[in-house]
């Protein structure tokens, strides 16, 4: 990290540390500010972030036909620190002006530059690139020049072949007096590493990187430059290193103390320590950023031996989610499926504030369940949702309880699971021909690696029945538009689905008696709102008509916070259901709820729904 009072020169990949303080240069507006140069070509994408614990910060670009300014990140909800993404125009230099949001404020700060696709390992060669074999002991001379194939980013490449054994050292140098050598080393099983400088110093520009192969097999080893369009003689060479010289710590080792941008695949050694940015309630952050597609699976672990470690995560849009402990002790662990394309922001933080040391950051392809393996991906649940708020005649009408199937539909979709067979009815449209036929239909499609979903939102009744089945003397039924649907009709329906789940979902009074009747047989799961002879309480608290319905929506949002699964949930349960939310705000982080019997179970019910997908 570099310094210096006042400004001066910065390039993308630099970090450099500053002090606003009497006697820099003001604005009119009366803010101190240190004015940075940095200099890009046409087309270049950079992100600039600049932080500081002592005071708010703003950031200003100027040049080039540039004027964009920025007081707080927008993917750090609440944070202070500054961030600017842009394109450069054309070649030339801006000026990066660090300063603060009020007048006066003075202290220390930390000005970064990344290209926005920092942290990801170069594009791949254009087709053409000269190539060759190399081994072992060899060394080849070469030149990059016209004609030589090109990074998307400009850069001349050369390749070359290297075959490798599981567990073998292997050191490769790049030298040239004429350009800024770039190694790249890539092979088997998506490995791959690159180096700039020889980080012993000693290389000068020249780029040195030292590494132990993790598989058989055949290795491609890229030379290139570090800036667009460079050319000129180098000099390639592979060997053995000695016993006594470590690894090169590879893009995945490489300390990144205040953060920065990562891809799928990474892992990052880090240090929590005063002057970090901190959460409003006294915990030290250390953010980072990468690029995620809808419906890719991620394993996010932060682990330390030197505090309890606390993960955020904060999609493009949507709800931020926590973990304090995974599987492993205090360290934390996120795993989700990412429900839209877009940068991601992960905050590591600790669980008590004031609490500091070294962590390790990894951002992994998630790993499926063993029941999930063998399913294929995509939009595999089948759902039958049906909500009725206006009822004809002498019925009472029920708030949101038409929302409730709605806004499940409109989830699932947004997580990219359902599938276009599914059918949601409403209130008229919701009668017992039409239930029926779209039960039947939706069900039909529904193969044997699907899950099969029936909701139900609105009046639930009972009524005398001789059925000796019926223990109380008394059946239920879900009351639609222009009738009701009996436990023994619905049962009926279930007989008919063949897939690899049915999840049978009733917000509605008396619900729990339905149990008895479909809940039958391997493969079927029931979550009620009510026991078999109590009535369901509306959630107009939080704009939905029951609490198992706003409950399991937000289950399919956020990953359970217990793993067990409660059939039957208490009726008339208060409205805690935000007690099995794990959304929290990124500046401030209340402890856990006390476990409460209500609590558990809303919790499992929550899980339950999410458990499904």
């Amino acid at each position: 990290m570099g310094g210096a009072p006042g400004g001066g020169v910065i390039e993308p990949g630099q970090t450099v540390s500053g002090t606003l303080a009497s006697g820099d240069e003001r604005l009119d507006s009366g803010e101190y500010r240190d004015s940075w140069t940095l200099r890009g070509r046409r087309g270049d994408r950079v992100v600039v972030r600049l932080s500081s614990s002592d005071f708010d910060p703003y950031l200003m670009v100027r040049g080039l036909g540039l004027s964009e300014d920025n007081d707080d990140d927008p993917s750090q909800r609440g944070g202070l620190n500054s961030r600017l993404e842009f394109t450069f125009p054309e070649n030339g230099e801006v000026v990066l002006s660090a300063t603060s949001f009020e007048a006066g404020e003075t202290g220390r700060y930390s000005l970064s530059v990344t290209r926005a696709d920092a942290g990801a390992s170069r594009p791949d060669p254009t087709p053409g690139a000269a190539t060759g074999a190399i081994a072992v002991g060899e060394q080849v001379r070469g030149r990059l020049g016209e004609g030589d194939a090109q990074l998307r980013s400009g850069e001349y490449v050369n390749t070359f072949t290297l075959r490798g054994r599981a567990g073998e050292r292997v050191e490769i140098a790049l030298t040239s007096d004429q350009f800024d050598p770039f190694l790249m080393l890539s092979g088997p099983g998506g490995f791959s590493t690159f180096n700039d400088d020889d980080p012993t110093g000693n290389g000068g520009l020249n780029s040195r990187l030292i590494t132990t192969l993790p598989a058989d097999g055949a290795y491609e080893i890229t030379a290139t430059s570090y800036a667009p369009g460079e050319s000129g003689d180098y000099r390639l060479s592979v060997s053995r290193p000695g016993a006594e010289v470590a690894d090169t710590p590879t893009r995945g080792e490489q300390a990144a103390p205040s953060g920065g941008r990562l891809s799928i695949g990474d892992t990052i050694s880090g240090s929590l320590a005063a002057g970090d940015a901190q959460l409003n309630s006294g915990e030290y952050s250390d953010s980072y950023t990468f690029i995620g597609r809808r419906g890719q699976r991620v394993a996010i672990d932060a682990v330390s031996d030197e505090f309890d470690t606390y993960l955020m995560l904060s999609p493009p849009t949507g709800d931020q989610l926590d973990n304090d402990d995974g599987p492993d002790g205090t360290n934390a662990r996120l795993t989700e499926v990412l429900a839209e394309d877009g940068e991601y922001t992960i905050q590591v933080t600790s669980f008590a504030p004031g609490e500091t040391g070294r962590y390790t950051l990894s951002v992994t392809q998630g790993q499926e369940s063993e029941r999930q393996r063998t399913v294929q991906a995509g939009q595999r649940v089948f759902a039958v949702m049906v909500g009725v708020s206006d009822y004809p005649g002498d019925h009472n009408d029920l708030p949101f309880t038409d929302e409730d199937a709605i806004k499940l539909e409109e989830e699932l979709a947004r997580q990219g699971v359902l599938n276009p067979a599914s059918i949601v009815l409403t209130n008229a449209q919701a009668t017992r021909a039409s239930v029926t036929a779209a039960f039947r239909e939706v069900a039909a499609q529904a193969g044997p690696d699907d899950l099969f979903i029936f909701f139900f939102s609105g009046h639930g009744v009972q009524e005398d029945s001789d059925d000796p089945a019926e223990l109380d003397g008394r059946r239920e039924l879900l009351s639609l538009h222009d009738g009701d649907l009996s436990d023994d009709e619905l049962a009926a329906l279930f007989e008919t689905v063949d897939a690899r789940l049915a999840l049978l979902v009733i917000d509605a009074c008396y619900s729990g008696g339905f149990a008895r009747d479909i809940i039958t047989r391997p493969g079927i799961m029931g979550v009620f709102s009510s026991e078999e002879d109590l009535t369901s309480a509306v959630a107009d608290k939080f704009q939905a008509g029951g609490y198992l319905s706003t409950s399991c929506v937000r289950g399919w949002k956020a990953p359970p916070t217990r793993t067990a699964t409660i059939w039957s949930p208490p009726a008339n349960c208060p409205p805690i259901c935000a007690a099995s939310s794990r959304w929290r705000s990124p500046t401030s982080r209340p402890k856990p709820p006390t476990a409460s019997a209500t609590t558990r179970t809303w919790s499992s019910t929550a899980a339950a729904c999410r458990w499904t997908t």
